[in-house]
């Protein structure tokens, strides 16, 4: 819950913050010079997939040796994610330089001189290289449920960055301060980070001199790294093909359209996400304790608030994203009907999938590299078959096809059958009924909204109107089926009680 209040508080602030900055960055460093670091921070992106998996399943092999409080065994796989991170951190900076050879090339046509490319490229990279060769103990604050520290001086770190960028732009208008300022917080990040984790962890000793041998005490950190690195490489390339298969299959316009679409649904699922991303390091401490019975019962609790939640997300997209678009950019910029209900469906399952990803992570169970293959291999078929065909709407097919082979139908059976070690039948038998109450929340609420006469395009007021009525009417319907038929629904309320009055 601390966790939870800490991502929600910032999550406020920076989203104001940024919306704020980004119109006094863009009027007083230019427009180039935004896109130049955007452009910077990509292929920094692009380099980072070397550590893709790493965190991941360190994070995995810490959950029990805190539950046990055994110091020995949490210094030595530190020690070993020290190691690890100092080669990748060097082929990271092997890579970055190789790619600032052809910066010439790359960007001949920009009219930025050259020496910011280079100096604010690099001071990018020194930022991100920090947390490969000083910050990896982070991941002790994430694992040991105290990841709330972190936000907490990292985030106020970049609160205080972006106010004095803000300020520097507009009296200086100088590029080279403004990334010298970004450079500048990064350090003061990460020693206010290290005072923390020292003092929160006064007994912790990191020896990275002896990975190597460490890396022979525990194998199975390599094997299993292995096998997230292969799921996260395929969530890498599902996610940035989307613009790409759009470019190819339609236009560069349309792009553009479907860009505007995703920014607004991922701020409202970042919102949301705050809150249930704060739970990761507590179902991994939950499973290390091994209580079934207790395991059991929370994955319902969280099944059905994801349930709720992606339900949410679906009906307040299905009513109020067109309007909100209207008002925003204009009606020009309404794509088709039929796209915003495929955006919709692939909304609900990405979002109602997080408890089972939640159980499969604490327990471990990335073994099934097949699947990450399967879900590629189907949707880039289905995206090229149909996205000839019918454009977005097809390249969304593709998506959602390959989603329900592995994600709805897979991914449960994996971890009933090796993790809770339960028959699948019982997860059919009780998540069917969140579906059932999803579908009759949104369909109802739809129904009795035809009811008020609001029209939501006719000013941003009457939007207001019509979204807070809308949600009045979707969360009572939604929350009282919920009550009434979703297992794990009455336990989810005591929860939240009990934690409201600690």
């Amino acid at each position: 819950m601390l966790n939870a209040e800490v991502n929600i508080l910032f999550y406020f602030l920076t989203l104001v913050l940024a919306f704020f900055s980004r119109k006094i960055f863009l009027d007083c460093l230019g427009t180039e010079f935004i896109g130049l670091t955007g452009t910077l921070g990509n292929i920094l992106g692009y380099l980072n997939l070397t550590e893709l998996g790493i965190t991941a399943s360190i994070g995995y092999f810490l959950f029990k040796p805190l539950q046990q409080d055994n110091r020995q065994q949490v210094q030595e796989i530190l020690s070993l994610l020290g190691y690890l991170y100092n080669w990748i951190g060097a082929i990271i900076l092997a890579g970055a330089v190789v790619v600032s050879l052809f910066f010439p090339l790359i960007f001949s046509e920009s009219d930025l001189n050259l020496s910011i490319i280079y100096f604010a490229f690099y001071s990018f990279l020194g930022s991100s290289l920090i947390g490969y060769f000083i910050n990896y103990r982070q991941i002790l604050l994430t694992a040991d449920q105290k990841n709330y520290l972190a936000a907490i001086y990292l985030q106020s770190a970049n609160l205080v960055k972006t106010a004095l960028q803000i300020y520097l732009a507009y009296t200086y208008r100088n590029l080279y301060v403004w990334v010298g300022v970004e450079f500048l917080f990064g350090i003061i990040g990460c020693i206010l980070l290290n005072w923390k984790i020292n003092r929160e962890y006064p007994w912790l000793h990191v020896n990275k001199r002896q990975g190597r041998l460490l890396l022979r005490k525990y194998p199975e950190v390599m094997a299993k790294t292995k096998q997230v690195f292969i799921h996260k490489i395929k969530d890498f390339v599902l996610v940035k093909s989307d613009e790409l298969f759009i470019f190819l299959f339609v236009s560069l316009k349309m792009v553009a359209f479907y860009g505007n679409y995703m920014m607004i649904i991922s701020k409202v699922i970042s919102l949301f996400s705050a809150v249930t991303g704060s739970v990761g390091a507590s179902v991994g401490n939950l499973v290390a304790e091994g209580n079934k019975p207790n395991m059991l019962k929370v994955f319902w609790e969280m099944t059905t608030i994801h349930h709720t939640i992606a339900a949410t997300l679906s009906f307040s997209l299905y009513m109020f994203i067109e309007p909100f678009i209207a008002h925003w950019l204009g009606a020009e910029y309404i794509m088709d009907h039929r796209i915003l209900i495929l955006l919709i469906v692939y909304i609900y399952i990405t979002n109602s999938r997080n408890s089972v990803d939640s159980f499969n992570y604490a327990h471990g169970l990335y073994a099934d590299v097949w699947s990450a293959w399967a879900e590629l291999i189907i949707n880039v078929s289905v995206t090229i078959v149909c996205g000839l065909m019918w454009g977005i709407i097809g390249i969304l097919l593709g998506k959602i096809v390959s989603l329900l082979a592995i994600v709805v139908l897979w991914k449960p059976y994996y971890l009933f059958s090796a993790g809770f070690k339960e028959p699948v039948a019982a997860y059919w038998k009780n998540v069917l009924r969140n579906y059932a109450v999803s579908a009759l929340a949104i369909g109802a609420s739809i129904y009795v909204m035809t009811f008020i006469h609001i029209d939501p395009y006719e000013s941003l007021l009457a939007w207001v109107a019509y979204a807070a009525v809308g949600m009045a009417v979707f969360l009572g319907i939604d929350l009282g089926a919920t009550m009434l038929f979703a297992k794990g629904a009455k336990d989810s309320v005591k929860r939240i009680n009990i934690f409201r009055k600690s």
